[in-house]
């Protein structure tokens, strides 16, 4: 019998995932054990492995797709099987929607019968195209139709100017970019629109558009029914196209189009001879233009230089002529990762639930750098100074349980033991693999367990529980020669650490300026668990660990 597979929780906190990639498709046959599929979550990429032998029947989700936790996304079962049972006696995203989407309209209408026969139209068929009123500014909500430049039954072309539109901000044109007949005129010159809602409809003549004003939802039907009549009596129309012709008021007929191409290529619009109807300039017309044609421009700069020859010093005063610039606003736009996703909520909630204060220390780092330099000549692995820092962390948080702590609302947990979470940077954003018990490891475990972190992370390899129940953190950008930086709190943790780069800087020993290595450290606290004097006392007691490594060893 086929069988259902669902999103799996891989972490605490995973609500979704996504199928990065398939490594099956249908009618591949599939062992238990064998990877069906890489599910990207909150925290990080993971193998999905098949509980069960099989055919794969069927992929219900597409990579790159996010589904909700427990959602079929595949189905297993034997060759040639029914895999559509299996299906409707789940809870697959598709099936529920499928059976409530025709009972809503039915429930809302009286006669339910119209609406039926409205959901079987496929609108693709239709060869119309709705326009509707484009967002002309970033803070524009609805448009006020000045002038409809058409009216009902009129063709239209692509570049064509359908209407003038009046925004919060300027009156601009709306172009409808369909070619054909105007079908359907929606609000009248003076009446507003909102945002996104239909306007006009553009398409093969004679056809019939009712579906499609059925289909706007929001204004709904009724509205749509009152207006498709009046449509055709538009008899202003004429008038204000007569109106535009004898007070043109200087204004130059282009296309929306053919202005920007002639703002990017520096030229006049008033030059530029327009071979449309009613002598409107289009694109082709800005791109057929010789400027040498136009006499605008030598005239211009003649005039200011014959002028200016009688007088001695106008040749030292010529005016700085720049050149026009031209280039292209580009972006590139990226779906949120499940990864970024969580960060992105995680550390909102931390930061603006937890009420955060800073502590920054500098320490004397030169008994460390040759301690260091001793120690790597007999350690069996090459000890990094982060690892100089998570020791010192883990012993100075022994010595100082409540930066050890956590809130939990009604109460505040203090930690008898020290689980030290080290971030780590990925390519996809921050994971934090956790050390435990870090307070009873030497230097050397600490360094081949931090690597060994640091690998997984960058492969994609962690697992959920290397990722679970840290005490403290650490965030490390020493290595890119940070001066100094802040941490927003890994949450539950009540303190993060922010270590920067050891900085040569001249230091004031014994009385005299003498070269040093300083290293800044920060300590972000919750002040709901932690204050002032605690998180001082506790950066006291890290520096002197640090400046007196020996005592590590203690």
């Amino acid at each position: 019998m086929a069988e259902v597979v669902k999103m799996p929780k891989m972490s605490d906190t995973m609500t979704e995932g996504v199928v990065a990639k398939w490594h099956k498709k249908v009618g591949d046959k599939v062992k238990s054990g064998d990877v069906l599929a890489e599910i990207e979550t909150d925290k990080a990429t993971m193998d999905f492995e098949s509980y069960q032998d099989g055919v794969l029947l069927f992929i219900g989700v597409e990579e790159g797709k996010s589904v909700p936790v427990d959602e079929v996304i595949a189905v297993l079962g034997k060759e040639g099987e029914d895999y559509k049972t299996a299906l409707e006696g789940s809870t697959a995203p598709a099936a529920a929607p499928a059976e409530e989407k025709p009972a809503a309209p039915a429930a809302d209408k009286a006669p339910a019968a119209t609406a039926p026969a409205a959901a079987k139209v496929d609108l693709s068929s239709i060869p119309a195209t709705v326009i509707r009123m484009p967002a002309l500014s970033d803070t524009m909500t609805e448009g006020v139709i000045n002038k409809w430049n058409f009216k009902v039954g009129d063709k239209v072309k692509s570049d064509d100017s359908l209407a003038d539109v009046e925004t919060d901000k300027a009156t601009m044109e709306v172009v409808g970019y369909e070619e054909g007949t105007l079908l359907y005129i929606g609000p009248k010159e003076g009446e507003a629109a909102p945002v996104h809602g239909i306007i006009a409809i553009v398409g093969k003549e004679g056809t019939d558009i009712t579906p499609l004003l059925q289909d706007n939802g929001s204004s709904g039907s009724s509205d749509s029914g009152s207006k498709a009549p009046e449509a055709p009596a538009t008899p202003t129309a004429p008038a204000t196209e007569e109106k535009e012709v004898s007070h043109s008021d200087g204004r130059v007929k282009a296309s929306p189009l053919a202005r920007k191409i002639a703002k990017e290529k520096g030229i006049d619009i008033n030059a530029v001879k327009g071979t449309a109807e009613g002598g409107r300039i289009v694109k082709k017309d800005i791109e057929d233009f010789k400027p040498g044609a136009s006499p605008a421009a030598p005239t211009a700069t003649g005039a200011p230089a014959k002028e200016a020859a009688p007088a001695a010093a106008a040749p030292a005063k010529a005016p700085v002529v720049l050149p026009t610039i031209v280039g292209e606003e580009k972006f590139t736009e990226r779906p949120v990762t499940q990864m970024r996703k969580a960060i992105g909520r995680r550390l909102s909630e931390s930061l603006f639930t937890a009420p955060h204060f800073y502590v920054t220390m500098s320490i004397d780092m030169d008994q460390a750098i040759a301690a260091r330099n001793k120690i790597n000549e007999v350690a069996p692995v090459k000890i990094s100074f982060n690892d100089f820092v998570v020791k010192a962390t883990a012993i100075a948080l022994r010595q100082h349980p409540a930066i050890n702590s956590s809130w939990q609302g009604e109460t505040i947990r203090t930690n008898e033991h020290v689980n030290i979470g080290v971030a780590v940077a990925v390519d996809e954003g921050l994971l934090v693999p956790v050390i435990k018990f870090a307070d009873s490891k030497s230097l050397s475990h600490l360094s081949v367990e931090v690597k060994e972190f640091a690998q997984k992370s960058k492969a994609k390899k962690l697992q959920p529980n290397e990722m679970e129940g840290s005490t403290f953190t650490i965030s490390n950008l020493g290595m890119f020669g940070v001066d100094e930086f802040t941490a927003i709190i890994n949450t539950p943790n009540a303190c993060i650490l922010a270590v920067s780069g050891i900085q040569a800087v001249p230091v004031v020993k014994n009385g005299a300026v003498v070269p040093g290595n300083v290293m800044k450290v920060t300590l972000s606290s919750d002040h709901r668990v932690v204050d002032g004097a605690s998180a001082a006392a506790f950066l006291q007691t890290l520096k002197q660990l640090l400046e007196e490594p020996v005592r590590l060893l203690i």
